[in-house]
């Protein structure tokens, strides 16, 4: 693939160096700069594609219509549009850093781009298909406007909807209270409770004779707290009933106003608050079905949700704030890719790859940062400058992992206010690394880019505002990981921001106070580090770059250049240390229910594997005896090198020998369960098989049953 570079100063408006900026520029057959690329360069641009036979183009250009330009030239060129990557040296660069910053920034975010593109995988899409049934309900006006497009049904949920100014016909009325919503887009069920039941004929009698404002007309329903009374018992057909009837209505979408869905950031079909001309635009486009991007790669034979009917890890439900991710059953958890909206959640909690992002895939992010990271240029970053002497570049690295939708947005505001003349804004130039919602950020993507060589670590996203998982929703991920990185002797080394669009100056004193104040110099090289997303394991069958693997290689990393300050490194969610008391009896219950086989019974006892522990805490909830415990943390003592022995990975936590039958030989119980067992009905035993050579409890079931028969 033979990838051209396009460096643009927009004119000479933003401050960089364009000759500078082109020899940073890495990995690409060719760089090429000019101070306005769109219009008098378009020729040279066609010409340069020509002449290097260019199959994909990266270039420094934020402006539409100018990229547009830039586009037909290439498809003039039998380039795909797909194959123009654009990239933000102004708004991002060139307009809120000084020049040497922005230099700097732009051939890294080149070369990141290039990188990117090498990495990505290809979009899939798949159609998910509904039906038109349309439950609304107490809202009228919005069944009316529906009516000709879906299949309406209005609960009136207490509503008088004989004096509405709207038109129902064709709207199926409903009487009754919605008290619950259950299910997904296209399949969902609301169940309401009304006090009157299908054998109304709306004679209007108990309306008549019924408490002031109790009882509607259209529909006829009771108010539940209508009082009882002998007006109860002038309906023809018995139909009213005080105590409630409940009817449940499947519908493929809803529209509750009133109504909470259950979720943080909302769940597809199901539409809360108020009714706009964008929900009615939603509602439509999601009738019948829908076509969508496949968001994630499921690989369900990794996960460890469970077994047997005993729950596991439960982490990518409580991660999804859409309603995307169920438990199926008690020990596995079904994903209604429908219903998934992209914020990449449940792969960053999850810790064995069992879900994962396609686009942007760990992999690729993992690429970027490595790219991002690397000073620009030869000899270790310094290329000759245009007065001979060393190329500016960025002093303290910071990965900025920033959310696309609405943190993207706001820093692009502050550097057209600073444009502008509006405001100064200048902070110092973190390297962005663009993801889908900061989400998709976990204990992985931090620790590797620490593992790259960062100084720090911003996680910028939308704070209170974002549309997926409400306030704070990095506050806890940032406190772990800084209790992590102390522990790791690097000191507290990640932060959160969240931009406000009407507030720069408030960001840019908070991301200076981070990056001049706060941070001291990694003692981590820069570009060392290149990540397999992978633990040494042949036995290990976890797909790359799945969360506690592609941690457990970024910690190898680091500590080959840290002293730590402690054996057992706290925050990190993903490790478990296994520990086992007295009581242990060596039944096989915790090593066979345990997903990522951490734990083995062996001749002399039991045995666990902490590079492979998961800390789904599976193995306490099933153990018979209660005796185990699995507490949060990496010990460094326990990875394999740092131990002696043929099998380093293994540490033995329950010592204990296994009981071979007298009459077979056969291994089928730990001395403890039998002696426990003799213990409690041992005399009682003897009596049924007087003639043994040992107490009956010893011998395997086979054996027993042969002793107890005479055979």
């Amino acid at each position: 693939m033979n990838t051209g570079a396009f460096l643009c100063s927009c004119a000479d408006t933003c401050d960089v160096d364009l000759s500078a900026a082109r020899e940073g520029v890495e990995g690409v057959e060719v760089a090429a700069s000019s101070r306005l690329l769109c219009q008098e360069k378009l020729d040279a641009v066609d010409h340069v594609i020509e002449e290097y036979d260019l199959d994909e183009l990266v270039v420094t250009c934020p402006e539409s219509t100018a990229q547009a330009k830039i586009e037909r030239v290439a498809e003039a060129r039998g380039l795909h549009p797909e194959d123009v990557e654009f990239v933000d040296q102004r708004e991002g660069a060139g307009w809120v850093h000084d020049r040497d910053g922005a230099t700097a920034k732009t051939a890294r975010l080149v070369n990141a781009a290039t990188a990117r593109r090498r990495a990505a995988s290809m979009p899939r899409s798949s159609i998910h298909r509904a039906g038109y049934d349309v439950a609304v309900v107490g809202d009228p006006e919005t069944a009316a406007a529906l009516a000709d497009a879906a299949d309406v049904t209005l609960i009136a949920d207490g509503e008088e909807l004989a004096t509405v100014d709207a038109d129902l016909e064709g709207v199926t009325v409903e009487r009754g209270r919605v008290v619950d919503v259950d299910g997904t887009y296209g399949a969902f069920e609301v169940t309401s409770e009304a006090r009157v039941t299908d054998d109304c004929i709306s004679c209007m009698k108990c309306v008549h004779e019924g408490p002031d404002g109790s009882v509607t007309r259209r529909p006829v329903d009771v108010d539940p707290e209508a009082p009882p009374g002998e007006w109860v018992e002038v309906c023809p057909t018995d139909a009213i009933d005080l105590d409630g009837v409940e009817r449940t209505i499947e519908c493929d979408q809803v529209i509750h106003p009133d109504g909470d869905d259950g979720t943080v950031g909302g769940r597809r079909g199901f539409h809360a608050g108020p009714v706009d001309a964008a929900t009615v635009d939603e509602i439509e486009r999601l009738l019948g079905g829908f076509e969508g991007r496949d968001f994630l790669d499921l690989e369900m034979d990794v996960c460890a949700a469970g077994h047997s009917g005993e729950r596991g890890c439960n982490e990518c439900v409580e991660a999804c704030p859409h309603g995307a991710v169920e438990r199926a059953a008690i020990d596995e958890v079904a994903f209604h890719l429908d219903s998934c909206q992209n914020c990449g959640a449940c792969t960053s909690a999850c810790p064995t790859g069992a879900t994962r992002l396609s686009e942007p895939s760990n992999e690729r992010l993992a690429r970027e940062v490595e790219a991002i990271l690397a000073p620009s240029g030869g000899d270790d970053g310094l290329v000759s400058g245009l007065l001979g002497g060393a190329e500016p570049d960025i002093e303290t690295p910071i990965v900025a992992f920033v959310c696309s939708e609405r943190a993207e947005e706001a820093l692009r505001e502050y550097g057209r206010l600073s444009a502008a003349g509006k405001v100064d804004v200048e902070y110092p130039p973190i390297l962005p690394v663009h993801v889908n919602c900061t989400d998709t950020v976990g204990e992985a993507h931090v620790l590797h880019a620490l593992a790259a060589g960062a100084d720090g670590v911003a996680v910028v996203g939308c704070g209170g505002r974002c549309v997926h998982s409400g306030p704070d929703p990095k506050a806890a991920l940032v406190e772990r990981l800084n209790r992590a990185t102390t522990d790791l002797g690097l000191g507290e080394r990640v932060a959160f921001f969240a931009p406000d669009p009407a507030e720069p100056e408030a960001f840019v004193e908070e991301v200076s106070h981070f990056v001049v104040t706060d941070l001291d110099a990694s003692p981590i090289p820069v570009g060392e580090h290149e990540a397999t997303g992978e633990i040494d394991d042949p036995d290990r069958e976890n797909p790359p770059f799945d969360s506690h693997g592609w941690t457990l290689e970024s910690v190898r990393a680091i500590l080959e250049h840290v002293e730590p300050e402690r054996e057992v490194i706290r925050g990190l969610k993903d490790f478990g240390i296994v520990e086992v008391g007295d009581g242990c009896t060596l039944t096989p219950t915790c090593s066979n229910y345990c997903p990522t086989d951490a734990l083995r019974r062996t001749d002399s006892g039991l045995e666990f594997n902490h590079e492979r522990c998961v800390n789904c805490g599976l193995c306490a909830e099933v153990c018979v005896e209660g005796v185990i415990t699995v507490e949060t943390g990496l010990d460094t003592a326990l990875l394999p090198e740092n131990r002696d022995g043929e099998e380093p990975a293994w540490t033995e936590v329950f010592e204990g020998s296994m009981l071979a039958c007298p009459g077979c030989g056969l291994e089928f119980t730990s001395e403890a369960t039998a002696d426990a067992i003799e213990e409690r009905v041992g005399e009682r035993m003897a009596e049924l098989a007087p003639h043994a050579d040992e107490s009956i409890v010893r011998y395997c079931p086979q054996c027993r049953t042969n002793l107890l028969h005479g055979d």
